[in-house]
């Protein structure tokens, strides 16, 4: 190398320092942005956690770990005798097994919904896409409403089986987990057919095609071929359904009648009429580490499986 090149090869490493110390220069203000407001509430939250609750509500700045005690056990207020905290764990585990079906549901209905759109002429794709996204179109407490407009005793339902002498007494379905699982799966399915076309989309069925060409049965090409290819599509889409359906409110609060708490409804409770903010943080930061414990979950399946994320 010459001392000229050298020199130009100096100059182009010290012009693109500048340019990188300028993009970072000019990213500070939405990096500074954006971490106070992803982190600051968080933060606010841990430390609630660890204050003694007002007595009308908010906090008395002492500091006290009966909100963390408070969230897996609880105290016998006549003999102090110290137990789990059944309620709440019972609420954990309702919100985890109802967040895990809903995204069962949503990719047993969402997959050969996205495959019957992505097999679609080009012209007509869209015409389909358009009627997955038209629910957003309405808010979430309408929708709700109307999937127990069609569940409760006397809904939709309930009258047409009614009618045609199939029961003589109207079926509980409202106020149940089934109730809140038809709400949440009609709530987030489209979350789930979107990344699932999205993959699809770019599907080379040609492989299909050789698939069957070598006398593959259908299951085997789409056990083989199909899902392994669309996986970064079914992966995303269990996340964008798992994690709003762990925290919902607003459909177990309007389907389950206030019976069948989910961890939403939990923590609104002890910011309201609990009045125990300290415990309401608490929970909220074990929502978040369950959060967390999924994404990683599902993170860490990705890179098994060869998954790349751009």
């Amino acid at each position: 190398m010459t001392t000229e090149q050298y020199q130009l090869s100096a100059t182009e490493v010290k012009v693109q320092q500048q340019q990188a110390k300028r993009n970072w220069l000019l990213c500070t203000p939405a990096l500074i942005i954006l971490g106070v407001a992803a982190s600051g509430p968080l933060l606010v939250m841990f430390y609630y956690s660890f204050l003694t609750p007002g007595n009308y509500g908010g906090v008395e700045f002492e500091f006290s770990s009966q909100g963390w005690f408070k969230v897996f056990f609880n105290k016998d207020i006549f003999t102090d005798s110290v137990g789990i905290a059944d309620a709440h764990l019972s609420i954990f585990w309702r919100s985890i097994r109802l967040s895990t079906m809903t995204t069962l549901v949503c990719l047993i209905i969402g997959f050969p919904t996205a495959y019957f759109i992505a097999t679609r002429p080009q012209k007509d794709r869209n015409f389909w896409l358009f009627m997955v996204t038209i629910p957003f179109w309405t808010n979430l407490l309408i929708r709700t409403f109307a999937i127990m407009e069609v569940i409760r005793n006397k809904g939709i339902i309930n009258n047409v089986l009614t009618s045609i002498d199939i029961i003589d007494a109207p079926i509980q379905m409202l106020y149940t987990d089934a109730a809140i699982l038809v709400g949440m799966t009609y709530v987030y399915l489209p979350l789930m057919i979107l990344p699932l076309y999205a993959s699809m989309e770019k599907l080379d069925f040609n492989l299909i095609e050789a698939g069957y060409d070598l006398y593959a049965t259908r299951f085997r090409v789409l056990k083989q071929v199909i899902i392994p290819l669309v996986k970064p599509g079914v992966v995303a889409g269990s996340i964008l359904v798992f994690i709003p359906s762990l925290g919902a409110f607003v459909t177990p609060r309007v389907l389950g009648g206030g019976k069948r708490m989910m961890l939403g409804n939990l923590i609104e409770l002890q910011f309201g009429q609990g009045r125990n903010w300290p415990l309401g943080a608490a929970l909220s930061i074990t929502l978040l580490f369950i959060v967390m414990v999924a994404l990683l979950f599902y993170v860490k399946n990705a890179q098994k499986s060869g998954l790349k994320y751009d």
